[in-house]
């Protein structure tokens, strides 16, 4: 356990693990959200043996995850001496934020144009769960949340490999962690803003759903420069969307 805000304990993302269906699955999504909520630091080296005994598998799933985040970027390989977890700079960082805008923004001005109302619907559990894990600091759950929120919004367009490279560009713009966000306060700032979206798309508003993203990412641009100033400052058209949001 692991303390935190107003000193009270939240469970360690490493320090337990269901037996899933695929363990190389389920240990590759771990990592990953790991790192995203900082538990596992850019710059650190970790061995396989380690982390393995961390999540209570055998070394063998965590070498495959290893592989497979490096393949991604993520984490490199250096040699007898494990996986260091990649520090991104301000220029990766912008170059990453640039590409997920040329994506994801015209995707979800798609989805405006073909989503039901009963897919929009659907999502509506999803963004309850951002809100409910933001205010209780459970990262790893908001992590895994937000992620599945916005990859679910963007396959609704039907191009899954798209969907495959946003869930990939999003892990890269998130190495710098949520911990801070939270000890802050700042991830309450999420509150209601990914209903906004949902607004949009079960209106059929392409251009309000293109706009709200392009203000997303940078409002996300924003909070990973240590320019991000919480959600009143943030507030566009009476949205607070990305204040203090992972991205």
């Amino acid at each position: 356990m692991s303390a935190g805000a107003g000193g009270r304990s939240r469970p360690s993302i490493l320090g337990s693990m269901d037996v899933p269906e695929s363990i190389r699955a389920r240990v590759l999504v771990t990592l990953r959200e790991a790192m995203v909520a900082g538990e596992l630091e850019p710059g650190a080296i970790y061995s396989a043996p380690a982390l393995a005994q961390r999540l209570g598998v055998s070394a063998t799933p965590v070498r495959e995850a290893m592989m497979e985040l490096t393949r991604e970027g993520l984490v490199e390989t250096l040699r007898h001496r494990g996986y260091r977890v990649v520090e991104l700079g301000d220029v990766a960082l912008e170059e990453i934020l640039q590409i997920r805008e040329l994506i994801e923004a015209p995707t979800v001005a798609r989805v405006a144009t073909l989503a039901t109302a009963a897919q929009v619907r659907a999502l509506r559990p999803l963004a309850d769960r951002i809100d409910a894990t933001a205010a209780a600091g459970e990262l790893q759950e908001f992590v895994a949340a937000d992620t599945a929120f916005h990859t679910e919004v963007l396959a609704l367009a039907g191009n899954e490999r798209l969907v495959e490279e946003v869930r990939r560009l999003r892990g890269m713009s998130r190495l710098l962690g949520l911990q801070g966000l939270h000890e802050e306060g700042r991830l309450v700032a999420t509150i209601r803003e990914h209903h906004e979206l949902l607004d949009l798309l079960e209106a059929g508003d392409a251009a309000g759903a293109e706009a709200w993203m392009r203000r997303h990412l940078q409002h996300v641009r924003d909070v990973w420069s240590g320019q991000g100033t919480g959600a009143a400052s943030r507030s566009t058209a009476g949205s607070a969307d990305g204040a203090a949001d992972a991205g």
